[in-house]
């Protein structure tokens, strides 16, 4: 690996086309590497303000910038330094001492080496409500009685809901109720990269060796083995042994095994004979209680119309939530002093997003896709039962979310008179309320329409 000074050098070369020239004089000058350990970086920051606004807004841009200048690197630490201590090493007991970020619930917390566990994610405290109540009863069954109850168990959902956190909440109660059982935590992209790399340097049995060791394995992210045929067929093979030895596998993907494209069938079985758990967007209610949980965590109190205004506002994801308030904290850290309403508006305007355009065609074809008939039925005066229900929430969601009219629905759909498409979405409105499987094939079909 190059030294430290060229190594930050060419990663602020990306880093500062990709950022305004304000922010990057303001937050990445008088930054810099001081060493390199066992691929992760520590990097040099002059303030605990500099620190966590880097560790909230930039951590995935300067952690991407660095790997794409080398792939062995696997984190980014951040420490305060004074001008005099740039060329020196942190100190071991630097990590333990409390920092300003511990106040704001923004600290890093480091991940450990030998199981890529990071000990944040816990799930005491974690918020559950009805988007998430199936994957954390499940966790906590695995957490119980792990490579007995729910094996595999397949966690997915869109990006930013949660799935990292409780699978290696699964992790890290395992180990700490289990401290003989070996647990380790890997992105399905790292897994690729150590396949490869195993078999260019002929090293394949080192590999089954290491990955076959563990009693529990957790992979993140599995739709990135999409196409990746050598490495899909590892994976099968592990999974088998891991199996037949009672030992835990917890999988996480941002979509069920049947949706992943080039998925071995022989895998998509392995991955959908366990239990599969779904992770929805969260409701009104529950990002209002994600947000008060998050503020009372980091001993910050807004006011309830902040509160609520972001809970209104931002409905992509938790991550997304978690962030726009962390940016909120900083302000108010730095003004000290809690922000008006309109200050609040004026930072967050980037982050409110318009809904992602969509067609009827659009929403056709992706109902058609997911009850796997033809799409052209939806458009035909048939009545028959595996067609009416689809064409049903078809009109529901170009209803409901799009707040297209009931005649023009009616006419683009064959024609049909707007009474009718009345009907199907009061229908489908009050059949949601009964059945959870609707529910839940209503929330896959947003997550494949809003994500392709």
């Amino acid at each position: 690996m190059v030294d430290n000074k060229k190594l930050w050098e060419q990663a602020l070369v990306e880093i500062e086309t990709n950022v305004s020239q304000a922010n990057f004089g303001t937050w990445f000058k008088n930054t810099n590497i001081v060493n390199q350990d066992a691929g992760v970086i520590h990097l040099g920051v002059p303030n605990a303000f500099v620190r966590d606004w880097l560790l909230n807004k930039y951590h995935k841009f300067i952690l991407k910038s660095l790997r794409n200048i080398h792939q062995e690197i696997r984190g980014v630490e951040y420490i305060i330094i004074k001008n005099d201590d740039k060329a020196k090493p942190p100190r071991e007991d630097f990590y333990n001492k409390p920092q300003l970020g511990d106040q704001l619930g923004l600290n890093e917390l480091y991940i450990n080496r030998e199981d890529n566990l990071n000990p944040k994610y816990l799930l005491d405290g974690f918020v559950v409500g009805q988007f998430n109540e199936l994957a954390h009863a499940a966790a906590q069954s695995v957490i119980k009685s792990p490579g007995t109850n729910y094996n595999p168990l397949f966690i997915y959902g869109g990006t930013g809901l949660g799935k990292t956190h409780i699978i290696q909440s699964i992790g890290n109660h395992i180990k700490k109720n289990n401290i003989n059982k070996k647990i380790y935590y890997v992105p399905s992209e790292k897994f690729t990269v150590d396949y490869v790399n195993s078999m260019q340097n002929n090293k394949g049995i080192a590999f089954k060796e290491k990955y076959r060791k563990y009693d529990v394995l957790i992979m993140d992210d599995v739709q990135f083995l999409s196409n990746k045929e050598r490495t899909q067929e590892e994976l099968f093979h592990l999974f088998n042994h891991y199996y037949e030895n009672n030992k835990q596998i917890v999988f996480s993907s941002d979509k069920p095994p049947k949706h992943i494209p080039n998925l071995e069938e022989r895998l998509r079985s392995r991955f959908e004979g366990g239990m599969m758990a779904f992770i929805a967007k969260p409701d009104y209610e529950a990002r209002l209680a994600i947000l008060r949980a998050k503020a009372k965590t980091s001993n910050f109190t807004p006011s309830n119309e902040t509160i609520e205004y972001l809970a209104l506002n931002i409905e992509e994801n938790i991550r997304e939530l978690e962030g726009v308030l962390n940016s909120i904290i900083c302000q108010c850290y730095f003004k000290k002093r809690n922000l008006s309403l309109m200050e609040v508006k004026s930072l967050i305007k980037n982050n409110i997003k318009p809904k992602k355009a969509v067609s009827i065609k659009n929403v056709t074809a992706v109902v058609a896709e997911f009850y796997n008939i033809d799409e052209k039925t939806l458009y035909e005066k048939t009545r028959r039962k595996e067609v009416v229900k689809p064409r049903q929430i078809v009109m529901y969601i170009l209803r409901e979310d799009f707040n297209t009219s009931y005649p023009y629905i009616g006419q683009k759909l064959g024609g049909r008179d707007h009474t009718t498409v009345i009907y199907a979405c009061d229908k489908i409105k009050e059949d949601l309320k009964k059945n959870e499987v609707l529910t839940h094939d209503l929330e896959q079909i947003r997550l494949l329409l809003y994500n392709e």
